[in-house]
């Protein structure tokens, strides 16, 4: 015969204890469920703003030092450009300054002729020169040597114009009323003066011949 198995009041409560814990295991077991799910929303939720662009704090400060060093970058680059220009701008204002200077010196200091005959005919070629009086200086010497041997004052007594008053005089044997309409501006308004005389001859020439070049004799 089947053996009676007899529950006693201490196998009632064991059991009961052994319901209970189990009860208390399955509540822990779901209760741990139900914690993990807010876990995993929010890395759902990091998730999807990384997959949404937003940038991290990381993110954000790396691309603040890049547009920090660019911006500085920029600033030395201008900053380089600037000097050179004021750098440049000095030695254009420098050059000027020594430019006009010199100028200067030269309006306060004109050209030094000699005081001889090979002085006064360089200076009259440059009077000539400026007023587009032709002549050089072969002609001119050679038309002085001839007409009065290099002398300022020499004055010819014994022709016609002579006879008439009005006596040739200076390296070029001038009379005055040809050297009164031929006078050059900016020479001494004196006859016998040798860069007046010269200057003044060689203008009537060019007006008669062409030029004193093409002087050989008395003109």
């Amino acid at each position: 015969m089947p053996r009676t198995i007899r529950i006693t009041r201490s196998h009632k409560l064991a059991t009961a204890a052994l319901l209970a814990a189990g009860s208390v295991t399955a509540i822990t077991a779901t209760g741990g469920q139900s914690d993990a799910q807010p876990a995993a929303a929010k890395s759902s939720v990091a998730a999807e703003k990384i997959a949404t662009g937003v940038p991290t704090a990381k993110e954000i400060a790396a691309k603040k030092a890049a547009a920090d060093r660019k911006a500085a970058a920029e600033k030395a680059v201008a900053e380089r450009k600037a000097a050179a220009e004021k750098s440049a701008e000095k030695a254009r204002s420098e050059k000027q300054a020594a430019n006009r200077s010199t100028e200067r010196k030269a309006v306060a200091a004109p050209k030094q002729y000699k005081d001889n005959l090979d002085g006064w005919i360089r200076e009259s070629l440059d009077i000539m020169k400026k007023k587009n009086i032709p002549g050089s200086y072969e002609g001119l010497h050679r038309n002085i040597m001839r007409e009065s041997s290099g002398n300022p004052n020499a004055v010819n007594d014994w022709d016609v114009n002579a006879q008439n008053g009005i006596p040739s005089k200076g390296l070029l044997q001038v009379i005055q009323p040809t050297f009164d309409a031929y006078h050059v501006k900016g020479t001494p308004k004196r006859l016998t003066d040798p860069v007046a005389n010269i200057t003044a001859a060689a203008n009537y020439a060019a007006d008669k011949y062409g030029s004193i070049d093409n002087v050989d004799s008395a003109y």
